[in-house]
């Protein structure tokens, strides 16, 4: 089936191939490369589970974990494989999501089938998965001495109390000491089924093509889906500042609010919109607060914010480096209110316009498009729909989003004493 979206001038071509295996081609006809990307809805969060009958309690950085032994073959490293055919592969977890990827100008044939096969065909023993234990504790080593990474994690440590979000991504030392090849496999048959999982490629190709080599090549059905559990719902946050110490020049800090997480129906593509809206009506980089931020040392170029959604809940995030990182939470937490009193239509409009325009960069770039259509799959729907969804936000919904804004907590990073 072929979805076009005048509006932002693309065509998506889609397909469900029987075993559930959701595809989207995104036609680029003018575009040099290739770029596709194999992803199964399975991240950091999903550390508790029920399938087939059995409770599962993952130690933390399982996800990540099998992203790294999925490229080992029987036969070799899928990695080297690529580079042989002229590919350049990657992979990523994050804590909803676990995707294995690759970009190239020839051989995409080769290397779109090299994709399927390794992603579907795990491979683990005791020997490979000890080896690999080493080298993420080298990696989960440097994430701790990373100011940046520590500071992000303390603020899901601050807002929520049983949320596996609070758990690194990489997990720790002690978590992935658990891990075992018995495990690995218990989590690739669980979470990488085809209906749980979605392939895009944007670039030029055949979506007959793409289906048939896909149903060749992927198995022929999948079991029943995980029910996953994310513990117990509360409203407040579990800490309202989370600190340490870390051989820093000046301290970092990030305040999140909570927001309530997605309501039965509702478009997860218009909540994201709605909540980076949102964001920059706060303190974007043209708003009035971030001005007088700056203006007041409060912050640095660093400064950034987000909105994130995951399973059960969703948060804004705002920060970075300052001098005082209790004067920048007041500041926020004011401006916040302020939006929730009240917004200027002019205002509202032009932060729309910005936020279109970074939207629609988005479709010039392979990579960060055919990421993001694979979230929006998993979601039933497609990013280039963004448009329509943007267009009908109001100031009534942005200032209904500020005043969920309520629940905080800071996270701070400060320089060693």
């Amino acid at each position: 089936m072929k979805v076009e979206f005048s509006r932002v001038r693309e065509s998506v071509h889609t397909a469900t191939l029987p075993n559930g295996l959701r595809i989207s081609y995104l036609e680029k006809p003018a575009f040099s490369k290739n770029f596709a990307i194999l992803a199964t809805d399975f991240g950091s969060c999903d550390a508790h589970f029920t399938v087939e009958g059995k409770a599962w309690d993952l130690p933390a950085g399982v996800a990540h974990f099998l992203e790294h032994k999925m490229f080992e073959d029987e036969d070799g490293n899928a990695l080297q494989k690529f580079a042989a055919a002229g590919a350049s592969p990657n992979a990523f977890t994050s804590r909803t999501t676990t995707a294995y990827h690759f970009t190239c100008t020839e051989n995409f044939a080769e290397n779109f089938e090299l994709l399927l096969r390794f992603v579907f065909t795990p491979y683990f023993t005791g020997e490979n998965v000890a080896k690999e234990r080493g080298i993420i504790a080298q990696e989960i080593g440097m994430l701790d001495d990373t100011p940046g990474w520590r500071v992000y994690g303390g603020l899901y440590e601050g807002l929520y109390r049983e949320h596996p979000i609070r758990e690194s991504i990489a997990g720790s030392c002690e978590s992935i000491a658990e891990i075992t090849p018995e495990l690995l496999y218990a989590c690739h048959r669980a979470f990488y089924a085809p209906a749980n999982m979605a392939l895009v490629v944007c670039g030029t190709a055949d979506l007959d093509t793409l289906c048939e080599t896909a149903e060749r090549l992927t198995p022929k059905a999948s079991p029943v889906k995980p029910e996953r559990r994310y513990g117990k719902r509360s409203d407040a946050a579990c800490q309202p500042e989370v600190t340490r110490r870390m051989q820093v020049s000046r301290p970092q800090a990030l305040l999140g609010f909570r927001d309530r997480p997605l309501a039965e129906g509702e478009s997860p593509l218009r909540r994201q919109l709605l909540g980076d809206l949102c964001c920059r009506l706060l303190s974007g980089p043209a708003s009035a607060l971030y001005a007088r931020l700056f203006s007041d040392r409060l912050i640095t170029r660093n400064y950034d914010s987000e909105y994130s959604i995951f399973p059960e809940g969703a948060v804004s995030v705002f920060g970075g480096e300052t001098s005082d990182p209790h004067a920048l939470r007041e500041a926020l937490e004011n401006g916040v209110r302020a939006c929730a009193a009240g917004i200027e239509k002019t205002e509202f409009e032009r932060t729309r316009n910005a936020l279109q325009g970074a939207w629609l960069r988005v479709l010039d770039d392979p990579a960060a498009y055919a990421q993001q259509e694979a979230r929006a799959l998993f979601r039933g729907e497609h990013y280039a729909a963004f448009a329509g969804r943007l267009d009908a936000l109001t100031e009534a919904d942005a200032l209904e989003m500020f005043r969920r804004w309520k629940a905080s907590s800071q996270s701070i990073i400060l320089p060693l004493e």
